[in-house]
């Protein structure tokens, strides 16, 4: 049986690259993006390359998207979260959720939660995260959806504290199932720098500078793929409640997690809020 990768957010940038890299390696890989040409291009490179066009800010579309994977692929290897869209000014979507919240965490959570059945089913299933990696500060529960001093980098900064979290909770909740999950920081990297930015003369600038001082995509490629690989050494330190199975890398080192710490009461907070929140939304 040939293996499965399915890559959001893997038309461009690191999600290309590792979706390259996983047809090298002779997986079937799905990418889903928003840009049909740069899809239809992936899709071109030979019969094991698929695209699906989707727009992962919608609950609905999230929704339909597990279904129709679950259905397609009952045997899931790879599951690699890396869909996200910067925007300077605060941007609702169609739901009503902020944007950042909508398609960088609530898109990562409604997909991992939707495919365990078919992780389940693989030998060595692993979900890959592009989060925070313990790197930022903490979670505004006053503010969640950031509606007060939204700021476009730091809404970036906070979705990927809560898909830290969601990594946390992920491993609590299928610590059975045998699913191993990686939450990346790759550090500044240089892809098409996906997003609406406003037009000040400072904002230009430092994109072009990032532009300049950003590693290559394959070299976050290379970076990564040693933690996505079997066998275990990978794992982050043994924790509680599964999170043996929970790895945080930062620009390709480990970073230690702490299994006295209060990310789990936190997680677990996270989740209760989120299906709330969706529940609220249907």
């Amino acid at each position: 049986m040939v293996a499965v990768a399915v890559i959001t957010g893997g038309t461009d940038g690191i999600g290309r690259g590792l979706a390259e890299e996983y047809l090298r390696r002779g997986y079937e890989v799905l990418v889903i993006g928003r840009s049909e040409r740069k899809g239809r291009a992936f899709a071109g490179i030979g019969e094991r390359a698929h695209f699906l066009s989707a727009d992962l800010s919608e609950v609905a579309e999230n929704r339909r998207l597990a279904e129709w994977i679950a259905q397609r692929y009952p045997v899931l290897d790879v599951l690699v979260l890396g869909a996200r869209y910067h925007r300077s000014a605060r941007v609702q979507t169609v739901d009503g959720f902020e944007s950042n919240f909508g398609l960088f965490y609530l898109s990562r959570f409604l997909l991992s939660h939707g495919l365990v059945g078919p992780l389940s089913r693989a030998e060595h299933p692993v979900v890959l995260n592009f989060g925070a990696a313990w790197q930022t500060g903490p979670v505004r529960w006053d503010d969640l959806q950031l509606e007060r001093g939204y700021h476009g980098v730091g809404a970036m900064g906070h979705a990927g504290r809560l898909n830290d979290l969601l990594g946390v909770s992920f491993v609590d909740r299928y610590a059975d199932e045998g699913i191993r999950y990686v939450v990346n920081h790759p550090g500044v990297v240089v892809t098409s720098f996906a997003g609406e930015y406003d037009h000040s003369p400072v904002t230009a600038a430092q994109v072009d500078q990032l532009r300049v001082t950003g590693k290559s995509v394959a070299t976050a490629v290379a970076q990564i793929f040693p933690f996505l690989e079997p066998p275990a050494a990978h794992a982050s330190v043994v924790a509680p409640a599964g999170r043996e199975r929970l790895t945080a890398v930062l620009e390709g080192e480990r970073v230690p997690l702490d299994p006295g710490s209060r990310d789990l009461e936190d997680a677990r907070r996270l989740h209760d809020i989120t299906l709330k929140l969706l529940r609220m939304a249907a």
